[in-house]
């Protein structure tokens, strides 16, 4: 990733600049360095970004609790996810050919965005699934009525 961002990718870019060939439809029907350093880094990003859920979801298993854990960040990382799938589906161009040749192309930033969505249902799941039900009265009366400071010389 480090090479690709910090050496393939800025020649590239600069040898694109000094070409001298410009025909198109060559090169929309072959894929470039830049265009493959492009897929690598968004598929190492959806790897990234899937796992990034997985620690999460484990941590609140193991202690059957989400306390700690902001519900408000899922839910606005939820809306921003599903709202940038969708616009890259609602950009699908009108012929068909094209359109698989898009989706082809854009299957990174699709799979991070929707399979992210997904594992933020499962953190709704264990928000509800794990959440404090009220204290009932008594626990709390007993609080109330219990000493706050206990001379340690009578136990």
């Amino acid at each position: 990733l480090f090479i690709t961002l910090s050496v393939i990718l800025p020649s590239q870019l600069l040898l694109r600049s000094f070409e001298k060939t410009t025909d198109l439809e060559l090169d929309q029907k072959k894929l470039g360095i830049t265009e493959m350093s492009g897929f690598i880094c968004g598929y190492v990003s959806s790897v990234f970004y899937l796992g990034s859920r997985f620690p999460q979801l484990y941590k609140n298993f193991q202690r059957k609790s989400t306390e700690g854990t902001s519900y408000m960040l899922f839910v606005l990382a939820m809306l921003g996810n599903f709202t940038y799938g969708l616009s890259l589906v609602l950009k699908l161009p009108a012929v068909r050919h094209n359109k698989n040749q898009y989706v082809i192309h854009h299957l990174p930033w699709l799979i991070g965005s929707f399979g992210v969505l997904v594992l933020d249902f499962f953190m709704t799941a264990q928000f509800i699934v794990y959440r404090k039900h009220k204290t009932t009265q008594s626990n709390l009366l007993a609080l109330e009525v219990e000493p706050l400071l206990v001379d340690e010389e009578e136990t």
